[in-house]
């Protein structure tokens, strides 16, 4: 749910500061942008950090490598977030964010059906994970649409 939050308050801090002059910020182009980058950073960041082993946990035992896998994700996590950033590859980036959300779902989907724990919380439930993927596909759609 962090990145979920992030994404909101990061969005509508830079809304604001279009709002107060920042003309750089006054749309939705860069905000959105910016704020998908930083989810995306606090997500790839469970991938090293504490919540590593639950993560681990969470891949589907059909796929070998588990660990590989997850920092393979977070690789990628990282360097899309960084392609948002980039007005050029935005588009192809969030397109490319939009196919690694739905590929990693099926381990969401595990962490709700097997109730799995991250960081010693059980993990959100499917009816919550998937609206909250939603959002986040959305976001990325909008990126995607944006015209260039």
């Amino acid at each position: 749910m962090v990145p979920l939050f992030v994404l909101v308050l990061s969005v509508a801090i830079l809304r604001c500061a279009g709002y107060l002059g920042v003309n750089a910020l006054d749309n939705m182009d860069l905000p959105l942008r910016d704020g998908l980058f930083l989810m995306f950073l606090v997500g790839a960041s469970a991938h090293w950090g504490r919540a590593r082993a639950d993560l681990i946990r969470m891949v589907p035992s059909v796929f070998p490598g588990a660990d590989v896998l997850v920092s393979i994700t977070g690789v990628l996590e990282i360097l899309g977030a960084v392609g948002l950033l980039v007005p050029v590859t935005a588009k192809l980036a969030a397109i490319c964010l939009a196919i690694l959300l739905v590929v990693v779902f099926p381990a969401n989907l595990r962490a709700a059906r097997e109730h799995l724990k991250i960081l010693g919380r059980p993990a959100p439930g499917l009816l919550v994970r998937g609206a909250v993927q939603v959002i986040f596909l959305s976001a990325l759609f909008k990126v995607i649409a944006q015209r260039r």
